[in-house]
């Protein structure tokens, strides 16, 4: 069975790759147009593209597929395959050939851009990987198969995706594998069940230390690496790459007396921070930014 695969992101660059280790036969890529990087505006392709290159995989570049289904559909393909691409997919291209979407979440719970993001930031102890068939509207089309997955609760992001990723792959592999047998079917979502999830921006990163350890925990995990967490301490920006919480009291948004841990209080304690961007560039240990600024008795600056 030939699969044309659509995806433009680190998720669906996993998805590919797990598939060709099973074997499935990919005979093309779509993704989205290289796009301008740095001061210099240079065009950068994704990681899909230089992937799918990598591997001879014949790739199209498109903004907005409904604008290029002429060409589309000289693609010789059976079955499309799509994860994270980014693109609402029109009408003309679903009722073409079957397309299967791979969503990282127990649908019908986080439809949307973000279900990754919103497992971590909600502390969910389960989450799984759905088989659709994808639909006109988002992540609503009827479900083919669906996985859970167990979460220690020290995951961050990018351990996640790459997990799920795997995951999805091997469903894809037994959905194909079925397909052939004739024996796919197809399961409609409760909608009435649908939770919805939006797009992070880069403000949705700011810690707010007036609230609980285990929240700016959880927005960690979710947020410091595909987008950023940070915080301001005299007006700089400081980034965040790893904290953890600690039940040691520290008045909220002061940062404690302590020479070795770089400790900020919050709601219900206090959280350690790790690792960071200090105001330099320097990616550095809490405690290296201790020794470095001497803030210790003082406030990170409050949220407005």
């Amino acid at each position: 069975m030939k699969i044309l695969f659509l995806g433009s992101s680190h998720f669906s660059k996993i998805v590919l790759e797990g598939m060709l280790n099973c074997s499935l036969n990919v005979c093309a890529v779509i993704t989205i147009p290289d796009k301008e990087v740095g001061r210099g505006h240079k065009l950068q392709p994704n990681e899909v593209k230089v992937f799918a290159k990598k591997n001879a995989l014949p790739v199209f570049c498109t903004e907005r597929v409904k604008n290029d289904m002429l060409q589309i559909k000289k693609i010789d393909y059976d079955l499309a395959v799509v994860a994270s691409f980014g693109q609402i997919l029109p009408k003309e291209f679903l009722e073409h050939k079957l397309c299967l979407n791979v969503h990282p979440s127990a649908l019908p719970k986080y439809r949307g851009p973000s279900p990754l993001q919103n497992t971590l930031l909600n502390g969910d102890k389960t989450t799984a990987v759905t088989i659709m068939k994808v639909g006109e509207k988002v992540d609503s089309g009827d479900i083919v198969l669906q996985e859970e997955v167990s979460l220690q609760g020290d995951e961050y992001y990018c351990q996640l995706e790459e997990s799920l990723g795997v995951v999805g792959a091997k469903l894809i592999g037994q959905a194909v594998a079925m397909l052939e047998e004739n024996s796919l079917k197809f399961y409609p979502q409760n909608d009435e069940q649908a939770t919805y999830v939006k797009k992070f921006v880069k403000s949705d990163g700011l810690l707010d230390f007036s609230q609980p350890k285990e929240m700016l925990y959880n927005k960690t995990r979710a947020l410091s690496e595909p987008l950023g967490v940070y915080f301001f301490y005299k007006n700089q920006k400081i980034k965040v790459f790893k904290l953890k919480p600690c039940d040691i009291k520290v008045e909220e948004f002061k940062i404690a007396e302590d020479k070795k841990h770089f400790l900020i209080g919050c709601q219900n304690g206090s959280v350690e921070i790790l690792s960071l961007l200090s105001p330099s560039g320097k990616k550095q240990s809490g405690a290296d930014f201790l020794n470095g600024f001497r803030p210790q008795g003082e406030f990170v600056d409050e949220v407005h």
